[in-house]
């Protein structure tokens, strides 16, 4: 069965870590503060250090109020300024979530889980400007505030250097922390009877976290030399998503001035995928908050079956069902998922997140929303890798057999190649190019594409990493950072592809901040790059989209590809190498990711668990 659906495969893409993650050590952090980074901020003074690679940081710094207790499943709180002078040397804590290589370091808990619910905070990182040459009025810099990925479910900002960009490029960076999985997204009419606004009826806590640190950062940014008006979002995968959702998110506006979205989607649930049961006529997903919610009681000491449980929730009132959760620590409310995560479910695709309300986010598909015009009208960067869906099968046993347990080996590498291709492209139309479409015809000149071909990697133990994983997804984010030493990530540098790693790498930041600082990456922040000019479509054949890769791949050079759900859906249709449940799960999936009927002879036309027709 192709995995175009790339989410049903990302649990498995963790096992990444099996072989690359001896290459992930701990970060280094300053032990002693540096009297030059103290700041006077509107949320009190503080004191930060120089990082390793010469940039000052403030880390640790709260946006909002710890969302604990009366407050957990509500909009988050704005901070009180603190008392005194805070001294930000250290990371806040990570949000709860499940153990994985994006939190070691960090050690979990009996529950397989790390982090805390106490966790709204975020990191600057800045020149390491002298307290009387901070910037001010128009002087001031322009500021990118990173989103991290992870499915929404894991990941946390603290594993993001800005230092580079800060430096070399002049910028602030603000990397963010967010609630995730049930703890930031969680809708059920319990929670709502006692909500004080729409916002906290939403369920839509982890995009509120975003926008209350946009807020944050709106008062604060100043006092390091940040432009307030002048702040781009930019996130990878899970991130890049919610960047999507920021342009769409009604109590975002104003509040940044540029998006890119690298590797993003539109992946949404409707509110009866957040909250029914999975027999309704309207179906819930597998971890919606009433099937949650009975898994929660079927773990009491007194043992419920299924339909006991069930019966029970039904039982309660809605003040003692929120009482109920609201009780319930962090790591038992998890507890379920992660259990069903390991066989039962896919956690990552089966539990709804970033919910179509019509409060925070509107309640029609966001391609939809997009060609409407329902978004913040700011310039928009958008682009996927050209191997997104690698990362994703090479932790797959439908394509990988491992020898011992751990030694990769391709079962078929012609499927292999066919639905890497389909996935990749797949993940091209839904985040890149249909929105981009879209977009064009609100705000023409004002939105760039771009796909990234880097596939350079050296061969660790042998492993043909260029090929198993190519372009693959978050490959791009060292180059954007301009450090290699993100995690296992550093598997791919090596001295034979520093060269042309690094000079692409040094394009890439240069036509990030180009664009932070303008709103058009233009010629690149030195101007001497080539133009990236904006997605045109006033001809057949236009070049639309930036391609990313060094000189033995072709250079970096404008393309006039574009990928199209009903396109892709025509080429899957015509490709004879699928067998008909193949093609019919592939156009599934086509349908999924657009929300939309699509027309394709041989399957149910609604795509939705197709299966051949007459």
């Amino acid at each position: 069965m192709p995995r175009l659906d790339v989410l049903r495969c990302f649990a498995p893409a963790l096992l990444l870590g099996s072989i690359l993650a001896c290459a992930q050590t701990p970060k280094a952090t300053p032990t002693a503060t540096e009297a030059a980074s103290r700041r006077s901020l509107p949320a009190g003074v503080t004191i930060g250090a120089t990082s390793e690679l010469g940039a000052h940081v403030w880390r640790g710094l709260p946006f909002a109020q710890p969302p604990v207790g009366p407050l957990r499943w509500m909009a988050p709180r704005a901070a009180a300024a603190w008392p005194g002078v805070r001294d930000a040397l250290d990371d806040g804590p990570a949000c709860t979530q499940p153990s994985s290589m994006l939190t070691r370091g960090r050690e979990p808990r009996e529950s397989g889980l790390v982090g805390d619910e106490d966790c709204l905070y975020l990191n600057v990182f800045a020149p390491a400007f002298a307290p009387q040459d901070v910037p001010r009025g128009g002087a001031r810099r322009p500021v990118m505030v990173w989103i991290h990925g992870g499915g929404n479910v894991i990941g946390e900002g603290s594993r993001y250097d800005g230092s580079v960009l800060a430096k070399r490029h002049g910028v602030i960076v603000v990397t963010v922390n967010y609630r995730l999985g049930p703890l930031g997204w969680l809708r059920h009419q319990a929670l709502r009877a006692g909500a004080e606004s729409e916002f906290d009826a939403s369920g839509n806590f982890g995009t509120l976290d975003l926008v209350e640190a946009l807020r944050w950062v709106n008062v604060n940014i100043g006092a390091f030399g940040g432009d307030p008006g002048n702040v781009t979002i930019f996130g990878e995968s899970a991130g890049g998503l919610n960047v999507i959702s920021l342009l769409l998110a009604k109590p975002a506006a104003g509040l940044f001035h540029r998006a890119i979205t690298q590797s993003g989607g539109t992946w949404s649930s409707d509110p009866h995928e957040a909250e029914n049961w999975r027999d309704a006529a309207k179906a819930g997903k597998r971890w919606s908050s009433s099937e949650l919610t009975a898994a929660l009681v079927r773990a009491e000491p007194m043992t419920r079956s299924q339909a006991e449980a069930r019966e029970h929730v039904e039982s309660l009132s809605d003040d003692a069902l929120a009482a109920y959760l609201r009780s319930k620590r962090a790591d038992e409310i998890w507890a379920p998922l992660i259990a069903g995560g390991k066989g039962e479910s896919n956690l990552f695709d089966e539990f709804p997140f970033v919910f179509r309300e019509g409060s925070v986010l509107p309640s029609r598909p966001f391609h939809e929303a997009f060609a409407r015009g329902g978004h913040q009208r700011v310039p928009v960067i958008l682009g996927t890798n050209r191997d997104e869906s690698k990362t994703f099968m090479f932790g797959d046993p439908e394509y990988i057999r491992r020898w011992f347990g751990v030694f990769p080996q391709v079962r078929n590498w012609d499927v292999y190649e066919r639905d890497a291709h389909f996935g990749s492209a797949l993940w091209k139309a839904d985040g890149a190019d249909e929105i981009a479409h879209a977009l064009h015809r609100h705000q023409s000149g004002q939105v760039f594409v771009y796909r990234f071909d880097w596939d350079e990697e050296p061969k660790p133990f042998g492993f043909d990493l260029a090929r198993l994983l190519g372009a693959g997804h978050g490959i791009e984010i060292p180059f954007v950072f301009g450090t290699f030493d993100l995690g296992f990530l550093r598997m791919i540098s090596n001295g034979e592809n520093e060269p042309g790693r690094l000079k692409l790498s040094d394009a890439m930041m240069s036509y990030w901040t180009r664009f932070a600082a303008t709103g058009d990456p233009g010629l690149g922040r030195d101007g001497a790059l080539p133009a990236w000019t904006a997605w045109n479509e006033t001809a057949s054949g236009s070049r639309r989209s930036m391609i990313f890769d060094t000189a033995a791949g072709g250079g970096v050079r404008m393309s006039a590809e574009t990928v199209t759900f009903e396109g892709l859906a025509a080429e899957v249709r015509g490709n004879s190498s699928f067998s008909t449940d193949e093609r019919c799960e592939a156009l599934d999936a086509i349908a999924k990711r657009a929300l939309r009927p699509l027309q394709v002879a041989g399957c149910a036309a609604d795509g939705a668990k197709a299966s051949p027709e007459g």
